[in-house]
């Protein structure tokens, strides 16, 4: 069975992403573009300073805040703060780093986020034959 390791994706403001590790009392940091790129590199941390073999250990991907605004740039964080009950002044500290959420605040923004991928998922288009104008 993996190990599995938490690697946090995190940003400031419209920089790159960060990722970080808390392995063994070591925090191993580092950016990329993509979450994707950030595992790569984390991997090569986590292989040469700690000697870990690749089919040992997956990563659990957690966001901050600002990390899953910048990453996943069609959510909306007005629409996901009114969804989840909390004002959008206070969601634009949350985004900027300024301010925290409480556990309280990031599990109704993480119900608020799951709900709407429930909602995307049972959508069905309508599939209409256009017909081709001469």
């Amino acid at each position: 069975m993996k190990k599995k390791i938490i690697l946090i994706i995190d940003t400031e403001g419209k920089g790159p992403l960060w990722g970080r590790v808390l392995y063994e009392d070591n925090l191993l940091v580092d950016s990329g573009k993509t979450v994707s790129q950030i595992e790569t590199k984390m991997k090569k941390l986590l292989i040469n300073f700690h000697q870990l073999k690749e089919d040992k250990f997956a990563f659990e991907i957690q966001y901050d805040i600002s990390g899953l605004f910048q990453d996943k740039s069609f959510l909306n964080a007005s629409v996901v703060a009114d969804r989840a009950g909390i004002s959008r002044i206070m969601m634009r500290q949350y985004r900027m780093g300024n301010k925290f959420p409480t556990l309280e605040k990031l599990t109704k923004l993480e119900k608020a986020i799951k709900d709407m991928g429930t909602e995307l998922k049972s959508i069905k288009l309508a599939k209409h034959l256009s017909k081709k104008r001469a």
